[in-house]
């Protein structure tokens, strides 16, 4: 005998497939801000992105790096534009409020980097809660 809960909680409706998609669409707007800020070196811009608690994690040249946010945006607008800087969003899961994304760039300065991020969604709005790298280099 089949087991009619589960059944019942395996099919998705109109309804939520609809809300699924708007969620991946918003998650996709809030990393909006950081994508555009590996093009201008706008370190600000970088930080509007990320919730005031979220700490970034990666190594670059074999150098580790732990930064709050606001240092993060500090070593963004240090490092200049990156005009030729391409990304791909690999994939974003959600459950409820919390996500998580991959987003892959190459031609960031002289880097190719692997970006996971944690989201988290606070009264109505996507926002980054922590970063981890890695940029492909002497890891």
């Amino acid at each position: 005998m089949a087991n009619t809960a589960n059944a019942a909680l395996s099919i998705e409706n109109t309804t939520d497939e609809a809300h699924s998609f708007d969620e991946y669409k918003a998650i996709e707007l809030a990393l909006k801000p950081y994508i555009e800020s590996a093009k201008s070196g706008d370190g600000a811009l970088a930080r509007t992105a990320f919730l005031d608690h979220a700490y970034i994690v990666g190594s670059i040249d074999g150098e580790h790096y732990n930064m709050d946010a606001d240092t993060f945006a500090g070593a963004v607008t240090g490092g200049g534009p990156a005009p030729d800087v391409q990304h791909h969003i690999a994939w974003i899961n959600v459950s409820g409020p919390a996500a998580a994304a991959r987003v892959e760039f190459i031609h960031w300065g002289e880097h190719r980097f692997t970006d996971f991020f944690v989201l988290y969604k606070q009264d109505g709005a996507w926002k980054i809660s922590g970063k981890v790298y890695d940029s492909h280099s002497k890891n």
